[in-house]
């Protein structure tokens, strides 16, 4: 845990008591602050007063008294309207901030030359933020890793002169951290996505640039318009940015683990990130060729036969399963869920690669209809399971050298699922039970 000892004897109001919430009470009060923390859930709040927490109802608080209102970054700020919490909060005219910025604080009060490198983007964070700090751990280096993937910040080893901290940052996290300065910061990409909660792709696209425009290296991906130009304002600032691309020359021929061209910018990011922390390019190239990858992430689920299944469940939108459909030159496509604003019209594309399609979910009669008007195979089947079946089946029996079953479902997975995650392991067992030989 990193205590907060920058908040030494200042009184701060939390509230959000899931995961990160509770992490973020127990450090502010390991550094000696003076925490109310609440929830709408009495559930949420029974739960942190079991763990010891100190909790109380803000609703009954004066919010002068705070010097700090902390949010989970789930808590709506702006849009589609702030939480009471946040309107309280400006009345009072007190702060609101998230965890990522009590980090901020902290890493500048104990130890402002740590190393601390912040990834952000619509798509690909995940998997860059393990391959960094996968490449930088295989180098020898103290590696602390978390934020948005795995462990709350806060609940990472303290900031120190020889230890690095590696983390993901949502655009959630990123709006609650007006001090973000990373040593090294990256932002992949950038396509429409949490509009609900930013309201414009404007506002969207300012609050990822936040992240790298502090940064003493802005590592930046200049494959998409938007970030292209983000690129030019930041090198037009002074900041040392260092431009990525799909195109950039880096080996992954022993990297099986990091398919297509958007994992050569992943890795291009994580090679300028090792370099900017002075890792030789040798060890670097170790490190890329040895990573394992992610669940749910183009992972390959090993079986006997010749069919190769990829689960892609984290695909939640049309961009990240355009990166999955690049990756291969013909796939039986598992897809469907909960859709988002735009569909699957913007991989027509792509469908020239689809043998057929296999539709889930509450996308499946819509994305049905795209997928008629271009003339793509497809059936409805309801469930993974049943799309699972089907696809197995199909591509057992083509003619194909190496058939491949990619599930990339260019969807949320909230109608049928809790996440993403619960969405992947039951691909995961459907294929297992196949027993494939």
């Amino acid at each position: 845990m990193t205590p907060a000892t920058a908040f030494k004897g200042a009184r701060v109001a939390v509230f959000g008591l899931g995961g990160s919430g509770r992490a973020t009470v127990r450090s502010l009060v390991a550094g000696g602050a003076e925490v109310v923390a609440f929830d709408d859930s009495p559930e949420s709040v029974a739960k942190a007063a079991a763990e010891g927490l100190p909790t109380g109802d803000l609703r009954e608080q004066d919010f002068a008294r705070f010097d700090s209102v902390v949010l989970a970054p789930g808590v709506p700020l702006t849009h589609p309207k702030p939480h009471w919490t946040v309107e309280r909060a400006k009345a009072a005219g007190v702060e609101i901030i998230g965890d990522i910025e009590i980090f901020c604080r902290e890493r500048r009060a104990i130890a402002p030359g740590a190393d601390f490198v912040a990834i952000t983007g619509t798509n690909g964070k995940s998997t860059t933020t393990a391959l960094i700090a996968h490449v930088l751990r295989e180098a020898g280096r103290d590696v602390q890793m978390g934020g948005n993937i795995g462990v709350a910040i806060l609940d990472l080893q303290p900031p120190s002169a020889d230890r690095v901290h590696v983390v993901e940052c949502s655009s959630y996290q990123i709006d609650l951290a007006p001090t973000l300065d990373p040593s090294v910061g990256v932002m992949l990409n950038l396509s429409e996505d949490h509009l609900e909660r930013h309201g414009t792709m404007e506002n969207y696209a300012a609050i990822k640039e936040r992240l790298v425009a502090g940064a003493a290296t802005a590592v930046v991906g200049v494959d998409d318009p938007l970030s292209a130009e983000m690129a030019k304002r930041l090198q037009q600032r002074g900041v040392n940015v260092v431009a990525i691309s799909e195109n950039d020359a880096v080996d992954l021929s022993a990297a099986r683990a990091l398919r297509g061209a958007h994992n050569v910018q992943n890795a291009s990011a994580a090679r300028a990130v090792a370099r900017a922390l002075g890792v030789s390019d040798e060890a670097i190239a170790k490190g890329l060729a040895s990573f394992p990858g992610l669940a749910h992430r183009m992972e390959e689920i090993l079986t006997p036969g010749r069919v190769t299944f990829i689960n892609d469940s984290k695909a939640t939108n049309a961009d990240s399963a355009a990166k999955a459909l690049a990756s291969f030159d013909r796939v039986h496509w598992i897809l469907g869920g909960k859709p988002k604003t735009g569909g699957i019209e913007a991989l027509a594309p792509f469908f020239p690669r689809v043998v057929a399609a296999y539709l889930i979910g509450d996308a499946a009669e819509a994305f049905a209809k795209t997928l008629d008007a271009h003339k793509v195979p497809r059936a409805i089947l309801g469930t993974v399971e049943q799309a699972v079946v089907e696809a197995a089946a199909d591509a057992k029996a083509s003619d194909e050298a190496e058939p491949v079953v990619l599930f990339s479902p260019a969807c949320a997975s909230f109608d049928q699922y809790r996440n993403f995650e619960e969405r992947g392991e039951d691909f995961r067992r459907a294929v297992l039970a196949l027993g494939l030989s």
